[in-house]
């Protein structure tokens, strides 16, 4: 049979081996017939490759092999019995071929006898099929890189809620990360929403966040407010109404981003201010009434347990010891923590010794003066607090470790933070710049001495105190300096985080949120509020 398209003799039946039948081999592949001789009809649907255009050019191989022709009426001949097996597979894979190539036309001047042919896929796929995948696998890859480098980053944007949503309560839907919510893939496509808020001495603070990675979350909405609910309470032993008025108005605007949203577990709370206040209990009662957020007052340990909990990933692998610390408005909590042995996930199941002394910001800058402030002032307040540090029977536990590199200071407070976006020269506080910062002892040193020489309104000047801190700034570093002290280290970190964190770490990591493949008797992941 002639083949003006080849011109050449065409073995019978074309590349598919069809015996006499001389239609295409495209409209073989579709019918019935054996186009191989091994008993099987030729597969057609999903397993057979798309036609080419006439126009396309044949796909050229790394290492071709030529296609060798027979001539017409030719047969081979071998024994049966040595060549039997190997024949069963060779049909096999011959017939693979006939279903991943020969369901398509190919363009003629590709198909000539001895022409270069790319090389046989012995798996049963195209090469169009691979590259497709590969193309396919590369492009999930990329994805899969871009957003763990986004994650990494740690871009924190609170999700968008309608206003019809926001007025009915309905939370905005989150995508799951690769783990899940849960440690899995969520099927709602919705992440639980945890909130912790923490009422102070000085600050109102509220961090909504759900679950990312092991051991970390996204936060989607925060709050915070100075409401200086200790104001006056270290002569009176009672909250003040202005104090009380300022802070029930700050927990309704906590009370309000909490009901926009499906918050799965919360824990409010109170610390030191409501601890040694005659009226305490009576002024949650009227949060409870005004607000409808039922607040607990948590004691000294606790107070010092989430505030390590808070600031675990800034504790590095190959620290030995730390001694962190938390300035707040009422008292400080001062916890020390010996990881030179081992490590486990969570770091206040390593604190050797804690305390919490009754001085706070607030507290000391009312005994001795917050605006103006000279070194003789400041030296009292810095002896004041090493009186109580003198009372601490733990304070010794870390000897053995403080002398080595492995040791230094981690503060996490307003006062640490203020002194870190001064010697960074911030014209508006930043956060992302400010968290996680190395000071060693003479950038410290600098900036409390800078501190001092400037009087009150300079200090409201500064972008980075402002009002509102410029009477306690001074009060907050006499107690650092009293911490520095005690506890000589060559570096210190500023933490901007703390109960809240802690908080939250707690509350996610109590309700399995990072528990992978961890299912309950009906197969939902735990805490899954959303059924399959």
């Amino acid at each position: 049979m002639k083949d003006p398209d080849r011109g050449a003799n065409a073995p019978k039946g074309g590349a598919a081996g069809g015996g006499d039948d001389e239609r295409p081999a495209a409209q073989q592949s579709r019918g019935t017939a054996d186009p191989d001789g091994s008993g099987r009809p030729a597969r057609s649907g999903r397993h057979a490759r798309r036609a080419k255009p006439r126009h396309a050019k044949p796909q050229r191989a790394k290492n071709p092999q030529p296609a060798m022709s027979r001539p017409e009426g030719e047969t081979q001949t071998r024994d049966p019995a040595e060549t039997r097996q190997p024949k069963k597979r060779r049909k096999r894979r011959r017939g693979r071929k006939v279903f991943a190539r020969d369901g398509a036309a190919q363009p003629a001047q590709a198909q000539q006898v001895g022409a270069a042919q790319p090389p046989r896929d012995t798996h049963g796929r195209g090469g169009r099929d691979e590259e497709a995948r590969g193309q396919e696998a590369r492009g999930q890859e990329a994805r899969g890189q871009e957003a763990r480098g986004q994650e990494a980053r740690g871009a924190v944007r609170p999700e968008a809620v309608r206003p019809a949503d926001r007025a009915a309560g309905v939370a905005p839907a989150f995508a799951p990360n690769r783990y899940g919510a849960h440690g899995g893939s969520l099927r709602s496509g919705q992440l639980p929403v945890y909130a912790a808020l923490d009422l102070g001495t000085n600050n109102c603070r509220l961090l909504v966040a759900v679950p990312g990675r092991p051991g970390q979350f996204r936060v989607i909405d925060a709050f915070s407010r100075i409401v200086r609910l200790g104001e006056g309470l270290a002569s009176s032993g009672r909250l003040g109404e202005r104090a009380m008025d300022r802070a029930v108005e700050a927990l309704k605007v906590c009370a309000d981003k909490l009901g926009n949203r499906k918050v799965r577990k919360a824990r409010l709370i109170a610390t030191e201010a409501c601890r040694a206040a005659e009226n305490g209990a009576e002024f949650l009662a009227r949060v409870e009434d005004e607000a409808g957020l039922k607040l607990e007052i948590i004691d000294r340990k606790t107070e010092a347990r989430l505030a390590v909990s808070g600031c675990g990933p800034l504790v590095e692998r190959g620290t030995d010891a730390v001694v962190l610390f938390d300035i707040g408005g009422g008292s400080s909590e001062i916890a020390l923590v010996d990881i030179s042995r081992h490590r486990t996930p969570r770091l206040a199941n390593h604190i050797v010794s804690w305390t919490s002394l009754p001085v706070g910001v607030v507290s000391l800058a009312e005994r001795f003066g917050g605006r103006h402030v000279t070194p003789a002032v400041f030296e009292a307040m810095v002896g004041e607090v090493a009186r109580l540090l003198d009372g601490f029977e733990g304070r010794g536990k870390l000897a053995h470790l403080a002398s080595g590199a492995g040791f230094h200071l981690l503060g996490t407070s307003g006062t640490v933070t203020t002194l870190a976006g001064v010697h960074l020269g911030l014209e508006r506080y930043d956060r992302r710049r400010v968290d996680g910062l190395w000071m060693d002892n003479a950038n410290v040193d600098a900036m409390i001495a800078r501190l001092l020489s400037w009087d009150f309104e300079q200090r409201v000047a500064n972008p980075c105190i402002g009002a509102d801190r410029a009477d306690l700034v001074l009060a907050g570093c006499a107690i650092l300096e009293a911490i520095r002290r005690h506890w000589p280290s060559e570096r210190l970190r500023v933490a901007d985080r703390g109960l809240r964190e802690g908080m939250l770490s707690e509350l996610m990591a109590d309700d399995g949120v990072w528990r992978r493949n961890r299912r309950d008797a009906r197969g939902n992941m735990p805490g899954e509020v959303f059924s399959r």
